[in-house]
């Protein structure tokens, strides 16, 4: 069974920073790539992150410059440093990854960031 636990969100003001983290077992994380996605209430959930096992990484644009993702391959932890938080990032953020032929998701941690 793969588990995927976030921690870290919370509510910070505009310009303030977070970071999120996510422990991950039940996978030999370093071969997987993990994600982080998240989703405002009445939106659809978006990807945010990717870092692949060798620790290249994706954004969306709109997080470009102010989010940074990393990884821990010893401590099988993936991370997510916000800085410069907008209000429009309020959101539940989920940790994926993709194992064994499904998509696998933490329960997710709130953020919200008030103007």
């Amino acid at each position: 069974q793969v588990h995927l636990v976030e921690s870290g969100g919370g509510s910070v003001q505009a310009g303030g920073s977070l970071r999120l983290s996510c422990a991950a077992s039940g996978i030999n994380f370093r071969l997987h790539t993990m994600a982080w996605h998240r989703q405002a209430p009445g939106n659809q959930r978006e990807l945010v992150a990717t870092i692949s096992g060798g620790g290249s990484a994706n954004y969306t644009d709109v997080v470009k410059g102010r989010f940074t993702i990393s990884r821990d391959n010893v401590r099988n932890t993936v991370r997510l440093q916000m800085n410069n938080l907008k209000p429009e990032d309020t959101a539940v953020y989920y940790c994926n990854t993709k194992a064994r032929g499904f998509d696998w998701w933490g329960r997710g941690t709130q953020v919200t960031v008030s103007s």
